[in-house]
C-alpha cells in the first residue's frame, strides 16, 4: 500500500502533523486534486488515515490524520526499506 510514492508522500507528511486539510496535502506533493483524492480514499479504506469533512465559510472543507495502524505500517515500510538497504 504505501510503496506508491504519492500514498507515501501523504503518509510521510500526516506522520508529522496533527491535521492537514486538503489544500496543504496538494501543496505538500504537488499532486493533482483528483489524483490526491483517489489516493486519500485508498489509504482510508486501508484505515491509515482519518478523514474529516466539513465546511468553512460555506466551502468544503477536508482534513486528514494519520491513525495509529498507519502509523505503525509508515514505521514497518521504512523499517524494511532499511533493511532492504543495509542502512
Amino acid at each position: 500500500m504505501l510503496h506508491q510514492e504519492l500514498r507515501l508522500s501523504i503518509m510521510s507528511f500526516l506522520a508529522n502533523v496533527e491535521w492537514a486539510n486538503f489544500k496543504k496535502l496538494i501543496e505538500v506533493t504537488q499532486a493533482s486534486k483528483g489524483n490526491l483524492s483517489v489516493q486519500i480514499t485508498k489509504l482510508q479504506g486501508a484505515g491509515y488515515i482519518k478523514v474529516r469533512k466539513s465546511f468553512q465559510n460555506n466551502y468544503p472543507l477536508t482534513e486528514c490524520r494519520i491513525t495509529p495502524k498507519g502509523r505503525e505500517a509508515l514505521e514497518k515500510y521504512v523499517s524494511d526499506i532499511k533493511k532492504l538497504l543495509n542502512i
